[in-house]
């Protein structure tokens, strides 16, 4: 069964793109946003963030700590967040970990990829719950962000 709101937020410990680690729990008493993502450097994978990027003053303002998480490696998220001059941390979960523990992994994705990360969208509240989940099954489709603020806005 599908993470739900009203869950514990399953904790990971992942390495951001300035190999840095950043364990979800230790960033309690803040709202997050977790964007799980296929692949960087993928035509709606780019737009999805750079949309982030656009409006992470939104998200600032709430005091929302905003975290892309895809299974690419460190070298290829540094460079996408430089590339597309991203103002948020981008994680690697190499190892599926994370997309596992979350729910929103592709068993086979495109081209015979086995493991890759679904598009997903996850608001966990200041104490650790899930108070939105949205995993999409077709990699085409954008998170709803309105949804997404809706859920956000409700933490402050």
């Amino acid at each position: 069964m599908a993470l739900q709101p009203g869950q514990p937020a399953p904790d990971f410990t992942l390495y951001d793109s300035d190999k840095n680690p950043v364990t979800l729990s230790a960033l309690k008493g803040q709202p997050v946003l977790l964007l799980f993502f296929p692949l960087a450097f993928t035509s709606v994978c780019t737009a999805e963030l750079c949309q982030v990027r656009d409006h992470i003053a939104d998200y600032n303002r709430i005091n929302a700590r905003v975290l892309g998480i895809s299974v690419d490696a460190l070298q290829s998220l540094d460079r996408f967040k430089k590339d597309q001059q991203l103002n948020f941390s981008l994680l690697s979960d190499f190892n599926k970990e994370a997309s596992t523990s979350y729910e929103c992994i592709y068993e086979t994705f495109g081209w015979g990829m086995k493991g890759v990360s679904k598009r997903a969208a996850f608001v966990i509240d200041q104490e650790g719950i899930i108070r939105y989940a949205e995993v999409l099954e077709n990699a085409g489709n954008q998170p709803d962000f309105a949804a997404i603020e809706a859920a956000l806005a409700k933490l402050t």
